[in-house]
């Protein structure tokens, strides 16, 4: 049984995040866990911090189930764009020039790897 788990409207850049999404797709979440602790990027903390939350949401759903034996894995992981904040910024000659400041949507799901071959 897969669980989900989302984050909506974190501000960063959507495709910072995608890089760090890339690693932990269709890895094992002890794997996924591992690799998010110690890269550098700015949304791996954040990711972590979601994909702890898909686990948690997993557990609850399988009271019965114990982590260790279940053998999660990172099913889907999507980054969408969110709303973005429109802001001027002074340009030379009395022009101004837009800033957008993007944001994110996280969404992640895991999944048993017994329901991957089923």
């Amino acid at each position: 049984m897969e669980a989900v788990a989302k984050l909506k409207d974190f501000p960063t850049s959507p495709r910072k995040a995608r890089l760090v999404a890339d690693l932990i797709r269709g890895k094992k979440v002890n794997q996924a866990l591992g690799i998010l602790t110690y890269q550098p990027q700015q949304a791996a903390p954040v990711i972590k911090k979601v994909l702890l939350s898909a686990i948690a949401n997993w557990q609850n759903k399988n009271e019965d189930a114990r982590i260790e034996d279940a053998d999660l894995y990172v099913k889907t992981i999507m980054i969408d764009g969110g709303r973005m904040l429109k802001r001027l910024r002074p340009a030379p000659q009395g022009r101004a020039y837009r800033v957008r400041k993007r944001s994110q949507h996280i969404t992640i799901v895991v999944d048993t790897l017994e329901n991957q071959s089923a």
